[in-house]
């Protein structure tokens, strides 16, 4: 799993009829200390979330392992709305 931070919405009006009803949102991986770290993901949103959280993800194979997305072509998923972490004793984040 990665910690993410939920950037903004993708819309496609078609696609994969396998895909139909999903939210998709794109995603910015965070390091340790709740900072930018890489790249963005277009991730399917199984609980919820809302531009601007916190989430863990994942991706790859690992991905299709939600009730949301078994057996459906995925390839990163919204997996849980962070409400704190912290590394080393140390709280980073707060909700």
């Amino acid at each position: 799993m990665l910690l993410g931070r939920v950037a903004g919405t993708v819309v496609a009006s078609r696609k994969e009829p396998l895909m139909e009803g999903w939210k998709l949102l794109l995603v910015r991986q965070l390091d340790t200390d709740n900072h930018d770290a890489g790249g963005y993901v277009v991730a399917v949103d199984a609980v919820g979330a809302g531009v601007g959280e916190v989430v863990l993800y994942a991706t790859g194979s690992s991905a299709r392992q939600t009730e949301v997305t078994r057996d459906r072509p995925c390839d990163a998923v919204i997996m849980a709305i962070v409400d704190t972490w912290e590394v080393g004793g140390r709280e980073v984040f707060h909700k």
